[in-house]
């Protein structure tokens, strides 16, 4: 098996809103937790736009100090409003900035995906009495 070098390590950041109540963040936590469990060669983080830590400008600093290569945010919200036509831009374009050895992609909101839509609207319709 070959080693994998620094520049090919990848990681997978969970970008989540953020809120002032600490208990928020449990089932983002839990969403990491299980995908870091399926991706046990990735280094899969959370990371907050506002209200909580890490902030995301904190978390890729910690990966690129770590020697990760390549970097995917995963936004963990049901659509593409304000923040992430807006703000996560800005802040990406800082990052290549920031970072320029770093690789950085951003797929679309977690909530646009049809399989989770999917998943979403079965337990919807469950959940009726």
């Amino acid at each position: 098996m070959t080693p994998i070098t620094t520049s090919e390590r990848k990681s997978l950041i969970l970008f989540a809103h953020g809120a002032r109540a600490a208990s928020w963040s449990a089932p983002f936590e839990r969403l990491r937790d299980a995908t870091a469990a399926r991706l046990p060669e990735v280094d899969v983080a959370l990371a907050f736009l506002e209200l909580m830590e890490p902030r995301l400008p904190a978390e890729v600093a910690r990966l690129a100090a770590d020697g990760i290569g390549a970097i995917t945010i995963v936004p963990v919200f049901l659509g593409q409003g304000g923040h992430l036509l807006r703000d996560l831009p800005l802040l990406v374009e800082q990052l290549h900035r920031d970072h320029p050895a770093i690789a950085i992609t951003v797929a679309g909101a977690v909530g646009e995906d049809p399989g989770v839509l999917e998943a979403m609207t079965r337990y919807c319709v469950g959940a009726l009495v």
